[in-house]
């Protein structure tokens, strides 16, 4: 009830400009929006105490541009916002159009960035303090109802020092910085992290390079962060698993040990490289591996029995006879 309270009393503070508004719009947070000079990728990164910030606040696609749309937050800035950017509006173009129809305006908080590095924010007169946004070299950060007032120098600072590091890493450090100050004057929930390619390949569905949500947890960047080297470690499986198809056990075999060094507890990805092992018929290397595996989890052990018939498993009888032995 005490919460129920605290958002009654908030919504009727900015009068009848924000009739409209409910507690479901609120996501007083700090993000980041920003494109990589470097590459042309694109992201956009949260973290806030209020659930499943990533599903309304941060929207990207791939070859257009980046948004965050925070505060009392209208969601359909994401999608009005890209269609914008995509019909050839620049970022102030774009949140022009989108502020000048709205009546809520005074308690937005809104970012951009386009898909040339243009970018523009806009923070409301009535936005919960401390309110405040920092636009630079191809990138914003935004924050509202923070602790103290120094949230978004400090994350420009750490956006702007990690200039070497990639676009991921950057606006994760970013939001870090912002917590190391305060962060939310509320504390911690959830946080989000939408990274898009320069360009799109005309596959949508296959364009968000990095989709990572941490909707309900005490320590949501930490998350994020374990989530995002999860990722890095199975696109090193992924890039294995290409390696294969060209026939390149070499390189395949270094990207599969990669991963595994990155998650070394994963039974996944040990099983899977011991099966193209088994494929590539170098099962003296496949056994110790299918054996440590099964004595792990005995269910890994009925799953291979299971794979000659899918064809995914191509060995001889002798040599299947040999793992199922284990």
């Amino acid at each position: 009830m005490k919460q129920i309270f605290v958002m009654i009393c908030l919504l009727t503070a900015v009068s009848a400009t924000a009739q409209s508004l409910k507690p479901s719009d609120l996501a007083h947070t700090f993000s980041i929006v920003a494109r990589d000079a470097k590459t042309g990728e694109m992201a956009v990164a949260v973290q806030s105490h209020w659930f499943s910030v990533g599903t309304s606040v941060s929207w990207a696609e791939a070859g257009v541009g980046a948004i965050a749309t925070q505060s009392f937050t209208n969601k359909s800035f994401g999608i009005r916002g890209l269609k914008l950017l995509k019909e050839g509006k620049t970022a102030q173009q774009t949140l022009d159009e989108l502020l000048a129809a709205d009546e809520g305006r005074d308690v937005r908080q809104v970012a951009i960035v386009d898909n040339n590095g243009n970018v523009a924010a806009h923070t409301g007169k009535k936005c919960i303090q401390f309110a405040d946004h920092i636009t630079g070299d191809q990138f914003s950060v935004q924050s509202n109802m923070m602790l103290i007032d120094q949230v978004c120098a400090a994350m420009s600072k750490a956006y702007t020092a990690n200039s070497d590091q990639p676009l991921a890493e950057r606006v994760l450090a970013a939001l870090n910085a912002a917590q190391s100050v305060g962060g939310d004057i509320r504390g911690k929930q959830s946080a989000a992290l939408l990274l898009v390619p320069a360009k799109s390949n005309g596959e949508p569905w296959n364009e968000r390079s990095i989709d990572l949500r941490v909707d309900d947890n005490d320590e949501p960047l930490k998350e994020l962060g374990r989530l995002l080297r999860v990722q890095q470690a199975y696109e090193h499986m992924n890039n294995g698993d290409l390696a294969v198809e060209v026939n390149d056990m070499q390189k395949a075999m270094q990207e599969y040990g990669t991963a595994m060094e990155m998650q070394p507890e994963n039974l996944e990805m040990q099983y899977w490289t011991a099966v193209t092992l088994a494929n590539s018929k170098q099962l003296d290397k496949a056994l110790p591996m299918f054996k440590k595996i099964f004595k792990a989890d005995k269910n890994w052990k009925e799953l291979t029995r299971r794979l000659p018939v899918a064809g995914l498993l191509n060995v001889s009888a002798e040599d299947l006879a040999k793992i199922m032995a284990l």
